[in-house]
């Protein structure tokens, strides 16, 4: 039994100083970029050209991956639904050929490994393999996880153009669809008499067409409308306006490379301390770690205020046009793209009695409003001819 005893012993103590060896070898790898283990969907382990075992890109997978995440970001989908779409996509289990279930779907949606950075040990590491998707991407898709910015998803299986636009102006409940006889949609809105105690309130038995409402909204997003000469106008006003944007974009470009700068001498000096004995490795190593982060986030700020300098008048230029066809785009377009148009165009939306009042977000406010004037003069001139 003692003989036994002891070889019991030394099988558990080199079991326990082959994990120890393990794990230490995974904590070498993820200071070193290089993510430790089994790679997640989207990515294939390889071995590279210097016989380091990582992670690359599955060129059949990634771009699923990625279009998860696009999708998702809009709001528009449930994750059961975004599985239903990986599902015709092909994203399966690569070993078992299985379509891969919502949990592996929302665990994707998590896993911040696919921006390029990941934790390991409770540090976060920038990893050396390619990115998936940005992190301005993988961040708005934690918003609407967490219900930030989701779009209502109905259990009809439809994505009905007005449900989550609109409250009823009586009662201040939602308006929704209903889909009657198989092919109607109507709409009506949720409201209960004596606050939710009592019957139906009376509005909610009120119920308005479909395509009552595509008309209204049309008529609504018409009020945008302007001709050439108001374009031109708009035009000469954002190059007088795009100096003083430049200006401010190079100022805080400025910034950046200023607070970049101070952190590679932080570093350079730390790595000095490291060498001379001053701090210890661990020190360095979760220092280091937390301001290369930091120098990324200045380099991504640099990156997007570059690309607001160079876009800023043409964006200015893509707003009004799209403001200016607005009401022909609208009529054009699929229910989801037609409640993309509105939400970005409109704010509280209420339905009261047969017609829909609604708020103009900023610029289009601006937009609408000087429409309204110069319909009203033109009607002026023609009046006094």
């Amino acid at each position: 039994m003692g003989q036994f005893s002891m070889e019991i012993s030394s099988n558990a103590g080199s079991l326990l100083s082959g994990n120890q060896q393990a794990r230490k070898g995974q904590m070498e790898k993820a200071e070193q970029g290089i993510w430790p283990t089994k790679a997640p969907l989207g990515y294939l382990n390889v071995t590279a050209k210097d016989g380091k075992k990582v992670i690359e890109p599955d060129p059949v997978v990634a771009p699923v991956v990625t279009k998860l995440f696009e999708r998702y970001a809009t709001g528009l989908y449930s994750l059961k639904a975004l599985t239903k779409a990986a599902h015709r996509d092909g994203l399966i289990h690569p070993k078992s050929g299985n379509p891969v279930p919502v949990s592996t779907v929302h665990t994707i949606l998590r896993n911040r490994l696919y921006t390029g950075l990941f934790q390991w040990n409770g540090r976060l590491h920038h990893g050396k393999h390619d990115p998936l998707v940005s992190i301005d991407l993988w961040e708005r898709v934690q918003g609407v996880l967490a219900g930030r910015h989701a779009t209502p998803i109905h259990s009809y299986g439809y994505e009905f153009t007005f449900s989550g636009l609109m409250t009823c102006a009586e009662c201040g409940c939602a308006v929704v669809a209903e889909v009657k006889k198989g092919k109607y949609i109507y709409y009506h809105c949720t409201g209960h008499a004596d606050k939710g105690r009592g019957a139906y309130a009376v509005c909610r038995r009120k119920y308005v067409r479909e395509e009552v409402l595509d008309k209204t909204f049309a008529g609504l997003l018409d009020q945008l409308h302007f001709d050439e000469e108001v374009l031109e106008w708009v035009r000469d006003a954002l190059k007088a306006s795009h100096a003083d944007e430049r200006r401010e974009q190079e100022q805080a470009i400025e910034r950046c490379q200023t607070q970049h700068k101070r952190l590679e001498d932080r570093l350079n000096a730390m790595y000095l301390d490291k060498l001379d004995g001053r701090i210890d490795n661990a020190f360095y190593d979760r220092m280091s770690a937390q301001w290369r982060v930091e120098q990324a986030r200045l380099l991504r700020e640099i990156e997007r205020h570059g690309e607001a300098q160079e876009s800023y008048m043409d964006d200015g230029i893509q707003l009004l046009e799209l403001a200016r066809n607005a009401s022909q785009m609208f009529t054009r377009q699929a229910p989801n793209e037609k409640k993309r148009l509105l939400n970005l165009v409109l704010s509280n939306c209420e339905w009261n009695r047969g017609e829909v009042r609604a708020v103009f977000r900023q610029p289009f406010d601006l937009l609408a409003e000087t429409g309204r004037r110069l319909r009203q003069m033109h009607k002026l001139v023609g009046m006094c001819r």
